[in-house]
């Protein structure tokens, strides 16, 4: 039993699947596979159940989970070490940040700070598109963006965060009804992003969906100002949960309903071996993916405006 296998162990047991586990590690399905069944050649146990929704650990499999992470953890230490002792994690990065977790963003520069201070960090700001421009041109060395479809396949990508976007109005503004009136919201005006944008993807499909389209569509690709004219009263609009759950607590807006469930925080580099290095070492020091959220399709579950509270 190798390292490898114990990595695949854990990005199975974490995405209960072979082919999203197959996406996560950039290996194939059959060699996904093939891991695991030669773990459990080696341990002499079955470590997962092959159900109709997927791979679900054995109770053996739940027990080992542990063990597991604890040996990925104890590699992952004896490997930043050993590049401390040798100075090797020395040279600057040029890091990219959209509308992301602002406490992502924070808690990972706080550990690089922490651990690799001979590392000089430069931080830039921008939407989604931006930073993937320029981690593409050359400008940035990696960064924090926003994705709701699969990643291009150029980026080596790890999943850090995710959030739900809301669709929002100013309180008082739209009657209130479960699900919300989609005839009525046509009559106002959006503020949104551009369609390329995750906000921007969720909006076109709520359009699809409830079949309508708004009248008028203010193009704005900063959620702090979209947020301002939704609390005026402008128009409707969407906003990630954080921002949202502020305003909703301050009493600026009210939330009609969850428009997406789930966006990922992807932090993201090109998979170019030349950029391996540094690259490979700083993603060993992100957090961990969190778990998957089981939100539900709030627009159509009847998601209900409640000032203070998300559902």
């Amino acid at each position: 039993m190798d390292i490898h296998q114990i990595k695949t162990f854990l990005a199975v047991a974490r995405e209960g699947s072979i082919t999203r586990a197959s996406e996560r590690l950039y290996l194939s399905q059959p060699a996904v596979s093939a891991h695991i069944k030669a773990m459990e050649e080696t341990l002499g146990l079955a470590l997962f159940e092959r159900t109709s929704r997927g791979m679900q650990l054995t109770l053996e499999g739940q027990r080992l989970l542990v063990k597991a992470e604890r040996t990925l953890l104890a590699q992952r230490e004896l490997i930043d070490e050993a590049a401390r002792l040798k100075g090797s994690l020395v040279g600057s990065l040029r890091l990219g940040a959209s509308h992301v977790d602002a406490g992502v963003v924070a808690r990972f520069l706080t550990v690089l700070a922490e651990r690799v201070p001979e590392v000089e960090v430069s931080l830039k700001y921008g939407t989604s598109l931006d930073i993937l421009r320029g981690i593409r041109s050359g400008e940035l060395d990696a960064g924090f963006y926003n994705e709701a479809d699969q990643p291009a396949g150029d980026l080596a990508t790890l999943e850090v965060s995710r959030f739900a976007t809301y669709l929002a109005a100013r309180p008082g503004l739209v009657p209130a009804s479960s699900p919300p009136d989609w005839q009525r919201l046509a009559e106002l005006p959006w503020i949104l992003p551009t369609s390329t944008t995750c906000c921007g993807q969720a909006a076109e499909a709520l359009f699809a969906k409830h079949r309508f389209r708004p009248k008028r569509i203010i193009g704005i690709d900063r959620e702090s100002v979209t947020r301002t004219l939704i609390a005026g009263g402008v128009g409707v609009g969407l906003l990630h949960a954080d921002s949202a759950a502020e305003a909703q607590a301050r009493g600026e807006v009210e939330l009609l309903c969850e428009a997406q469930a789930s966006v990922r925080v992807l932090f993201a580099h090109l998979a170019e071996p030349a950029r391996e290095p540094l690259l490979s070492a700083v993603r060993s020091l992100l957090i961990e993916p969190p778990a998957r959220d089981g939100h539900a399709d709030g627009c159509d579950a009847g998601t209900t405006r409640q000032h203070g509270k998300t559902r």
